[in-house]
């Protein structure tokens, strides 16, 4: 399994749409336990990039603070799983809860 967590600054972005770099965090998901951590830079923003390029580095799901519909939905179109909601942290603490399933989500922080 691959996770990618938008991140700005060195944490994860509470607006997917500004992020920086994705963490891409590669997930032993058998053994519940993170093999691997990169960092890449995203090509430009514009509707449908992100997510196919995404599906391109073999994620299938995306962790994120808030995201739109209309990126939520081209996200399920290229089979990615997305969860939104979640507070700024590092891409380690934020999938070890996620594969412990005790991660924290709240609302969405984007409206659009």
């Amino acid at each position: 399994m691959k996770i990618a967590i938008p991140m700005v600054d060195g944490s994860s972005c509470l607006h997917f749409g500004h992020c920086e770099q994705f963490a891409l965090v590669k997930v032993d998901a058998e053994a519940q336990k993170i093999t691997e951590t990169a960092y890449l830079v995203p090509p430009a923003h514009e509707p449908g990039a992100w997510p196919r390029w995404l599906h391109e580095q073999g994620v299938n799901v995306v962790i994120a603070g808030g995201m739109g519909q209309r990126a939520h939905a081209l996200f399920a179109q290229n089979g990615i799983k997305v969860i939104v909601g979640v507070s700024a942290a590092t891409p380690e603490s934020i999938v070890t809860a996620y594969l412990s399933g005790t991660l924290q989500v709240g609302q969405n922080v984007c409206d659009h």
